[in-house]
């Protein structure tokens, strides 16, 4: 096939701005035809919610008052734009290396008001802090964001109006178990959210008030025809036009900011997470093979709709073992005739200003209406009513026509958008997706956490290939199970090897993202906050960071992933961790910063005012940090903490605040395992990147301008490739090493890198600050010079390197301590090597 012309748009075939990011190859081109990796973290797992009103802190009664009266505002989730904090989070996502943020909203926070009544003033709020994120240099995707359909089932998504709307009465809820709410744990009358089970959100997917809610969004036409809104519009084809409505108002919002598109919103994920729920199941009256994730009551799809109805149920009991869910025994429910189903008389229509069709069966099941079952003699009539027709599934028979909606509706207004398609958890995308609907400006974002940490909370010395479980690799369990700390890194890596491949199957030449991917902070009953009963473990990170390592160990080797990390919560804290039904991924505490939550919450920028709303900032906050300074702020830090920063190559951020390090670290959580070197930019078709926490040593290989390399960048000499060299791992033990505001170079003499000559040259901002401290590294290359500044390398290659394989390999220095010796000084007995070390 013919080479890209990177200078033009394939959309358009106009001329494109440098800024611009192409993704009709394995890889994110730029302008000059470098492959880029996008690399950084959701923001935040706290918009889920509006702010101060997390999962487990609203009584039940002011939850529900506040959603019937047209809900809250999620304006200032995730940044407070008012207190100058905002800064000082970006710089310090800036400084550990990220280039890229999954920007989390909700159809919540565009729509509480009612259907068609937007919050606009939230859209102006989101525009103030991509133009934030712009600042710094971040290209953003979009994520409107679903988790168990809406905040009101358990989850985070659609707003409370949605329930009425399909005929439930949220009253219902908990006496049915038809969803488990955080906040209503065990029952609303007395809630004890700290008594939540961990991960028992997560079964809510199974559960009837969740699961009705995602077959009526996705299928309701062919599994609920009665069930309509005046003039005959089925209510999933409603529901649909008003979620697409409100994503599209937002664009538009993006759209009239003038200078947001393209440069920092790159494109728009879709609905995330989506899940068939009872869309494929061959038998209702059994529990489902496929549904893996089981804890707590499991109630069969058929018992479920008999609890809903408020009949006595016996079902299975579940419990987290070792190896995953264990059935302990059986349990039985008795709703003592609560019902989640709305009467007519009820229906809140004067409120929320909707008409139903006379058809709909109000105040009845709506799948016993539909001749599933019959609660009266208590029997299924149909088990197999919601198998898709014909040959098809979920993937290609609902969710692909609901994407070709929403996509089209997107690039109605973004022309320019790239698309993340994101099937559900572990699928691939559907056969069915042709060039059309690709438009070479498309992504596969799926999804990776590894599961048996995740659902344990627990780091194992054994794992599994559950992808491959999934997919009948294997005839049982034992098989796919997998012993010691290499055989574990390894089947997470092939795991993601499964997930590329998926892409390249079904897509062809298009980038693979890893759109979230993270561990929980919480292991070991949070041993890590609080210390184990007698006293021990407080403070101590290793297994947290040992756990991260290998997930995004994963992302590295051959399969080359860009990713997400999930996540970085501005309000995250030891009690109650994400603000999200227990959920404990952040990469930054509150309650980790030293001197308490406030100490490093703010940096000033200059020409600002200086320091705004921060009482407990480090002295040095204006000073240069560099040598004994730079250990001095480390010092200040938790052992697992560190700095770390990106900027993209492509895109020059205003004059960023003064680095001060201690301020930036503060909080961090296993800072080692992501604030890892990677290549930013490069010219040819990277091989495979491969890094040893332990060690430090990053080995490179690419391939520049090979035959084979039909797809990617002309060589072009005096284009470097660059790459992102963390101080963590390689900052310097003593000034006498290096003066901070000099590159080093390969050809052993010192580049003058001034503030002036370095705003002139591709910016890589805070990243590139001159007044960083300087590292001290090892390197050898196969070919070529390289210079390094700040925490970016750059590597030129010769005209003699064309079409040959390179390697570049970095390490800390051994001839100068190097450091390894510096971060032991400055993180005292147990250096964060020793923390993380892999067996």
């Amino acid at each position: 096939m013919p080479r890209m012309d990177f200078k033009k748009s394939p959309v358009t075939g106009e001329e494109v701005p440098p800024t611009y990011l192409h993704s009709s190859s394995a890889f994110f081109r730029d302008t000059s035809g470098r492959a880029v990796l996008l690399r950084g973290v959701n923001f935040s797992g706290s918009s889920k919610a509006p702010v101060n009103q997390p999962t487990q802190h609203q009584p039940p009664g002011d939850l529900w008052a506040q959603a019937e009266a047209g809900g809250q505002s999620f304006v200032g989730q995730p940044l407070n734009l008012e207190d100058g904090s905002a800064d000082t989070h970006l710089t310090r996502l800036k400084m550990w290396g990220f280039n890229c943020l999954r920007y989390v909203f909700t159809w919540e926070a565009l729509e509480h008001e009612g259907p068609g009544k937007y919050d606009y003033r939230y859209m102006e709020y989101v525009v103030s802090v991509l133009r934030k994120c712009k600042e710094y240099g971040f290209r953003v995707y979009m994520d409107p964001h679903q988790d168990i359909f809406s905040r009101f089932t358990g989850g985070s998504g659609a707003p409370y109006w949605v329930l009425p709307a399909c005929g439930l009465d949220h009253r219902g809820f908990s006496p049915t178990q038809a969803a488990f709410l955080h906040g209503e744990w065990p029952s609303p009358s007395s809630p004890d959210p700290a008594a939540f089970s961990d991960m028992l959100w997560a079964t809510n997917y199974t559960r009837l008030a969740p699961a009705t809610l995602s077959v009526l969004f996705f299928a309701g036409q062919d599994y609920a025809p009665k069930c309509k809104m005046a003039g005959g519009k089925n209510v999933g084809e409603w529901l649909q036009d008003h979620f697409i409505a409100a994503v599209r108002q937002l664009a538009m919002k993006v759209k009239e900011a003038g200078d947001l598109f393209d440069e920092t919103v790159i494109g728009w994920d879709s609905l995330n997470e989506p899940n068939p729920t009872y869309i494929g199941l061959d038998d209702i009256r059994v529990l489902p093979e496929k549904w893996k994730l089981r804890q707590g009551p499991m109630p069969s799809p058929a018992q479920s709709m008999a609890l809903g109805v408020g009949q006595k149920q016996k079902m299975q009991n579940w419990v987290f073992s070792s190896l995953g869910p264990k059935k302990a025994g059986e349990v039985e429910i008795d709703p003592q005739g609560a019902t989640i189903w709305l009467r007519k008389e009820e229906d809140p229509v004067e409120r929320w200003g909707w008409k139903r069709d006379g058809g709909w069966p109000m105040g009845q099941c709506i799948w016993e209406a539909h001749g599933v079952w019959d609660s009266k003699k208590g029997e299924v009539l149909k088990p197999n009513y919601f198998k898709v027709p014909g040959e098809g599934d979920f993937v290609s028979a609902y969710w692909l026509p609901f994407w070709r909606k929403y996509a089209a509706a997107i690039r109605g207004v973004h022309r320019e958008a790239i698309m993340f398609l994101q099937p559900p958890v572990f699928e691939p995308p559907p056969m069915e997706l042709n060039e059309q609907d690709l438009g070479q400006r498309a992504c596969v974002s799926c999804h990776f956490y590894d599961g048996l940490t995740l659902i344990t909370k627990h780091w194992n010395w054994f794992n599994a290939d559950a992808l491959g479980l999934l997919r009948g690799k294997y005839s049982a369990l034992i098989f796919a199970l997998r012993f010691g700390p290499k055989a574990v890194r390894k089947v997470m890596r092939d795991q993601l090897g499964y997930l590329r491949d998926d892409t390249l199957l079904v897509l062809g030449r298009y980038p693979t993202l890893i759109g979230e991917i993270g561990v929980p902070f919480d292991l070991d009953k949070k041993r890590s906050y609080y210390g184990d009963a007698k006293g021990k473990g407080k403070g101590d990170y290793a297994d947290q960071t040992k756990a991260l390592d290998a997930s995004l160990n994963a992302c590295d080797g051959t399969n080359l992933l860009s990713y997400t990390l999930w996540t970085y919560c501005p309000d995250n804290c030891h009690m109650w961790g994400d603000g999200w039904n227990g959920e404990d991924l952040s990469v930054w505490s509150g309650d980790d910063v030293k001197g308490g939550r406030g100490a490093a919450q703010v940096v000033g920028r200059e020409g600002e005012g200086g320091v705004q709303g921060g009482a407990d900032l480090s002295a040095s906050t204006t000073t240069t940090l560099a040598g004994n300074e730079a250990k001095a702020a480390l010092k200040a830090t938790d052992p697992t903490v560190a700095v770390d920063s990106y900027a993209s190559s492509t895109i020059a951020p205003p004059s960023p605040p003064t680095p001060d390090l201690a301020t930036l670290l503060n909080g961090t959580r296993s800072a080692p395992a992501f604030w890892r070197p990677y290549p930013m930019a490069v010219v040819g078709t990277p091989v495979s990147i491969d890094f040893d926490v332990r060690s430090s040593l990053f080995h490179f290989v690419v391939d520049v301008g090979c035959g084979a390399d039909e797809e990617g960048a002309p060589y072009k000499e005096g284009v470097a490739t660059e790459i992102f060299l963390p101080l963590v791992h390689y900052v310097a033990a003593d000034e006498e090493e290096g003066e901070a505001g000099t590159a080093q170079s390969s050809k052993g003499g010192s580049l003058a890198s001034s503030v002036d000559n370095l705003r002139s040259r591709p910016a890589h901002g805070i990243i590139e600050d001159p007044r960083l401290p300087p590292l001290a590294i090892d390197v050898q290359v196969t070919a070529g010079e390289w210079e390094v500044s700040g925490q970016v390398m750059r590597w030129y290659l010769p005209e003699s390197a064309r079409g040959k394989r390179h390697e570049l390999r970095v390490q800390r220095s051994k001839s100068k301590g190097g450091a390894r010796q510096a971060v032991q000084t400055v993180l005292g007995e147990r250096s964060a090597w020793e923390m993380c070390a892999v067996m």
